[in-house]
């Protein structure tokens, strides 16, 4: 079994509303489990949610 490890986490805020953008940049604001305006939620920084954030990074609001 594997090791949890802490690390660093980021906050990350939905501030601007999906709606009207493509439907894979709406796929990736629900996979990072935002559902509603101005919801925070905290994932481990690692490259993969990096890559999710640059995607969507003109609806969120990213603090480390």
């Amino acid at each position: 079994m594997a090791k949890k490890v802490e690390g660093k986490t980021i906050k990350v805020t939905l501030v601007r509303s999906p709606i009207g953008f493509p439907v894979p940049q709406k796929a990736t604001v629900k996979a990072l489990g935002l559902r509603h305006l101005n919801q925070t939620v905290e994932h481990n920084d690692t490259p993969a949610i990096r890559g999710m954030l640059m995607k969507v990074i003109h609806l969120i609001r990213v603090e480390e």
